[in-house]
């Protein structure tokens, strides 16, 4: 069929290329072009095939485009083209032209050669790759280009769970006598609050600056409810400010499934998670263990690169979960080193590969998964699929701090988790703007 034909709705049909990074990214994006033409390069095959046998997500992601390949196959000739149940069409092309001013034998080259190849026999083309570098020699190439954007969200838009507003002198003795506000009180009608967000209110005429009351939104009850927001410690962890003992106040309430806490560095998000983990778990008992995981490498490499034992392994990669633990610890009259170890060996903390996760159900759990920003929405929507009954996920991460080369602060599976699940009864979202680490820490995070 020709890929210039029109669309249902009078539109050209577009021919799409994809780059091997975007079905790495997200397997099931061959099926996002709707009634389109989507091109996969027989070099993108060939690349696919060097992942197929990895343990890792990029194993599993590559041994999926494959299986979804062959599942088409058995409908018609991929290399003819096999239609879509959205009416679009599949196909894999081994041609490609050879490119002036690009190395031959290169893989990416090869792709491209065939996006040009295309162009050139009339069809209209877009290139799809999660690589810069590739889309701008498309781009010199004259051929149109874009990223996968599906899943991304508007990073400056991106709620931070926390209002502020200014009520008058009667509701407010009312809020702080406990009497919640229902949702269509005139003082929240401008206020685009959902589920589990936080109200920072102040007293109208007030003369003390510092005054003020905290509600959380529930949105089973459509009221704004009072919280405590002078909570004293957790874990023996202070908060040092309202940003902090409102993410405690998230972390702690069972209701609340998935949590996304957001931060720059030193703001204390995974300080935070680990002393409310360590509270539900060893303190209340709500929760059999805590599982604490973290990206090791962009890709979701395993442990296996990282020198000596596998306790030595676990030590380098979990480095900033044991110095958050030792700062927890640190009153305690034993040795941290000691109780960490305890803690470890009777599975009371559990340090896992994000690698291992996957095809497991988690019941029972309090999971924290550090550095989120550098997971895919794949990834993150593969992780909290795993959730058994009475497990509890905290997400923590900084969007503007990425590792892996083919995410940003808007593709990231952090933000996006965020996005999508803004308003939902069982999740909650606190952006940590303020870092009380250090001094050093703060002034850093905003001017560098």
């Amino acid at each position: 069929m020709n890929s210039n034909s029109l669309t249902q709705d009078g539109n050209e049909r577009k021919t799409f290329v994809l780059d091997t990074n975007i079905l790495l990214h997200n397997p099931n994006v061959l099926l996002d072009f709707a009634n389109n033409h989507v091109v996969i390069p027989m070099t993108v095959l060939e690349e696919l095939d060097n992942f197929k046998t990895k343990s890792t997500e990029l194993g599993r992601n590559s041994r999926e485009v494959v299986r979804l390949l062959d599942k088409l196959r058995k409908k018609g000739s991929l290399r003819a083209g096999v239609a879509t149940e959205k009416g679009g069409i599949i196909q894999v092309i081994l041609r490609y032209a050879t490119l002036d001013g690009l190395l031959p034998g290169i893989m990416d080259n090869k792709i491209l050669g065939c996006a040009h190849l295309l162009k050139e026999e009339g069809h209209n083309v877009s290139f799809i790759s999660k690589d810069i570098n590739a889309r701008i020699k498309a781009d010199s190439l004259g051929i149109d280009t874009d990223d996968y954007d599906v899943q991304k969200v508007n990073i400056d838009e991106l709620p931070t769970g926390i209002h502020r507003a200014t009520i008058s002198s009667g509701i407010f003795h009312d809020f702080k006598e406990g009497i919640p506000i229902p949702a269509d009180d005139p003082c929240l009608e401008d206020l685009d609050i959902a589920a589990n967000e936080y109200l920072i209110i102040r007293e109208e005429d007030a003369t003390q600056e510092d005054k003020h009351l905290v509600g959380r939104f529930d949105i089973e009850t459509q009221t704004l409810t009072p919280i405590d927001s002078h909570i004293a410690h957790v874990s023996g962890i202070h908060p040092r400010n309202i940003e902090q003992v409102i993410a405690l106040d998230l972390l702690l309430n069972d209701n609340v499934k998935l949590i996304t806490l957001v931060g720059t560095a030193g703001t204390g998000k995974t300080l935070l998670a680990l002393a409310a983990g360590m509270q539900k778990t060893l303190r209340e008992e709500a929760y059999n263990k805590m599982l604490v995981s973290r990206p090791i490498m962009p890709l979701g490499q395993d442990i296996g690169y990282l020198p000596g034992t596998k306790d030595e392994k676990m030590t380098h990669w979990m480095g900033p979960i044991f110095d958050n633990l030792h700062f927890i610890l640190a009153h305690e009259e034993r040795d941290p080193d000691d109780i960490i170890r305890s803690l470890i060996d009777n599975e009371t903390i559990s340090l896992e590969a994000l690698t291992y996760i996957r095809g497991r159900s988690i019941s029972h759990q309090y999971l924290i998964v550090d550095e989120a920003q550098n997971l895919t929405p794949h990834e993150i929507k593969t992780i909290v699929s795993r959730a058994g009954e009475r497990t509890k996920i905290v997400l923590t991460g900084d969007p503007y701090q990425i590792d892996n080369p083919y995410l940003d602060a808007s593709s990231n599976g952090l933000t996006y988790v965020t996005e999508r699940m803004r308003g939902h009864s069982i999740a909650g979202h606190i952006t940590l703007k303020r870092a009380e680490r250090s001094e050093l820490a703060g002034v850093a995070a905003e001017v560098l």
